[in-house]
């Protein structure tokens, strides 16, 4: 792990919108998306709504390395690997926040929301 500026990390601990830069898993292209991030207990994760397929999932879950593109009051451009979160008891624990916030049902966040937990290469 790279060891962050002091103001990116200050940044890290609050959630945001941001871009990331995934590799397309077919085209091999660049894709850049505009995000939003959560830390959840220390976490930098990276969800979405539950329900439909999300194509940066699949070119995160195809090659992991992406770059993590802060762009409001702090801009940086941070190499990160994603790690895609399957496991039922740490969707749930991580989730529970985020779907308080964001006010949807708890299950169907654990059963089809995408997350991915972001480490900084």
């Amino acid at each position: 792990m790279i060891a962050l500026d002091e103001r990116v990390a200050e940044t890290l601990v609050h959630g945001e919108v941001m871009d990331i830069t995934s590799t397309g898993r077919t085209s091999g292209e660049p894709r850049r998306i505009e995000l939003v991030y959560h830390n959840v207990d220390g976490h930098i994760l990276i969800s979405g709504h539950p329900g439909r397929p999300r194509s940066w999932l699949a070119n995160l879950t195809a090659n992991p390395h992406f770059t993590f593109h802060l762009k409001r009051s702090v801009q940086a451009d941070l190499p990160a690997t994603a790690r895609v979160i399957t496991d039922r008891e740490e969707r749930e624990r991580l989730l529970a926040p985020i779907a308080r916030m964001w006010r949807i049902d708890h299950a169907l966040m654990v059963a089809s929301a995408p997350l991915v937990e972001v480490t900084f290469d």
